[in-house]
């Protein structure tokens, strides 16, 4: 939210290269690194607080100009940040054996460096006003409204879409979180084997966003979200069934869970966008994204407190597939766009 509110204010390139400064810094400074505590400040404090300034730009930008596709174009654009890890988890593993792990944090910070303020530089808005010739839509957009954070908080629209996202967050990053522990312990995958599948389904979390943007546009948000959090109602069932070698069942509800949480990395900025208007874009996605940071936190700690108290994983199926049924009554109901006066 704080970084969104300078957005709006100033330059989203100068904002952005604010940003990529203080990334690669936080990754450069890790190279020195001299204990935990140094990393802690630098690699996750420092570093994380860049990425969290510099993420939300590109998305406000492209919202801005593809008002007529604003879900297909926000899923490519968080596309981007899915498949990086099928690149950067090679690259960081090759240096990591070749030049030790401090190196390879001051060389990659030095590449990020570079990387990113390349690309901050073409960032900018559209003028005020701007529309694509012949957009059908032009009319409606120029007449839309505009809320502020405190008028987006008071609706209905905005606490349904609130909801469906720690949801939709927690079920899967509850579920992805485990996804090799599972596939060894339940399916007896070797470990190898599990591994690979990770990235395998990696492929389909990156799929999701342009796939589920897209299905906001056709179908719109209430009925997208409905059939994201369905999708892990019936992963959650079908892993309830799984046993020793049932490879192809677990490929296939893995799949789909981490289909589900890419998709509302797509699902949830474009809602905001086109529920709440453009203007106050960047802190209203601000406030709504807090809700990945819940989802995160407790899905991370929902599956191991589960596991220790029942002893198996697939009870944690059972959570998940509750509150994604939850999801998808509150999609229906609650994610509506606001009523205007």
């Amino acid at each position: 939210p704080i970084s969104g509110r300078i957005v709006q204010k100033v330059h989203p390139r100068t904002v952005s290269l604010v940003g990529s400064l203080i990334v690669a810094a936080g990754w450069i400074l890790s190279g020195y690194a001299t204990g935990m505590t140094w990393l802690y400040l630098t690699y996750g404090v420092l570093a994380g607080t860049g990425v969290g300034i510099v993420y939300g730009i590109p998305i406000a930008v492209v919202t801005r100009w593809f008002p007529d596709m604003k879900g297909l174009a926000v899923g490519l654009t968080v596309l981007g940040f899915g498949v990086s890890a099928l690149v950067m988890a090679p690259l960081a593993q090759a240096l990591i054996e070749t030049k030790g792990i401090l190196n390879t944090f001051f060389i990659l910070g030095i590449a990020f460096l570079v990387a990113l303020v390349l690309t901050s530089l073409i960032l900018q808005f559209p003028r005020a006003g701007w529309r694509p010739e012949g957009w059908q839509g032009a009319a409606a957009a120029a007449s839309e409204r505009n809320y502020t954070p405190a008028e987006m908080l008071s609706t209905s629209s905005c606490l349904g879409l609130w909801l469906c996202f720690v949801i939709g967050s927690l079920s899967g990053l509850m579920a992805i979180g485990i996804s090799s522990t599972v596939g060894q312990e339940i399916i007896r995958l070797k470990p190898a084997t599990a591994a690979g599948l990770v990235s395998f389904f990696a492929l389909f979390n990156g799929g999701g966003r342009p796939l589920f943007g897209w299905l906001t546009d056709a179908i719109g948000h209430s009925k997208a979200a409905a059939l994201s959090l369905f999708m892990i109602v019936l992963a959650s069932g079908g892993m309830l069934l799984a046993h020793e070698g049932s490879l192809v069942l677990y490929a296939a509800c893995f799949a789909a869970f981490w289909m589900g949480l890419g998709s509302w990395l797509a699902i949830a900025p474009t809602a905001v966008a086109t529920y709440f208007g453009t203007k106050n874009y960047p802190t209203n996605y601000g406030i709504v994204f807090s809700a990945y940071g819940i989802g995160a936190i407790l899905g991370a700690l929902s599956a191991g407190f589960v596991r220790d108290i029942f002893g198996s994983y697939l009870r944690v199926f059972h959570v998940s597939g509750s509150l994604a049924t939850v999801g998808v009554i509150i999609a229906l109901t609650l994610m509506k766009p606001p009523k205007t006066a």
